[in-house]
């Protein structure tokens, strides 16, 4: 029988740690966006701190997700250098993971000096969505969901 607490069996189940963690950053930080969009047009500051905290959330939870990615890389791969969609998978993931950085530097930039948020981050973060979303794309490749894999 497998223990339960065996560091192997938890980090390569068949749906491993990787792939039920990404959801959460990836639906925080689009709705953080969504958010931030609405909180411009209508001027609500309600949906301003909802974008904000949802930044911060979506940030945070980064952290989790790379490293379950990288251990994922680490045991089931035995470390082989990458190539291919996995090594662009890792490329973008990481720039995916410093944007939404950014972009929650940005608001908590403009919150600490009582600013008006840049007029630039919704560039930003548009451009940060679709990293986002390119990176989970070629992640469902990867994972057999968009096709084989």
């Amino acid at each position: 029988m497998v223990s339960p607490f065996d560091l192997k069996t938890v980090l390569l189940a068949k749906h491993g740690q990787h792939v039920a963690l990404i959801h959460f950053p990836i639906a925080m930080f689009i709705s953080a966006v969504a958010f931030d969009l609405i909180s411009q047009w209508t001027k609500r500051r309600g949906l301003a701190d909802a974008a904000y905290y949802n930044l911060l959330v979506a940030a945070i939870s980064t952290v989790p997700v790379l490293a379950t990615g990288i251990l994922a890389w680490q045991f089931q791969l035995e470390g082989q250098k990458l190539k291919g969609i996995l090594l662009l998978h890792l490329v973008l993931a990481c720039v995916s993971t410093m944007m939404i950085w950014l972009v929650w530097w940005v608001h908590f930039r403009a919150r600490r000096r009582t600013v008006l948020l840049p007029s630039y981050r919704l560039t930003v973060e548009f451009v940060a969505v679709g990293i986002v979303a390119l990176t989970g794309h070629l992640g469902g490749f990867l994972s057999g969901v968009n096709g084989p894999g």
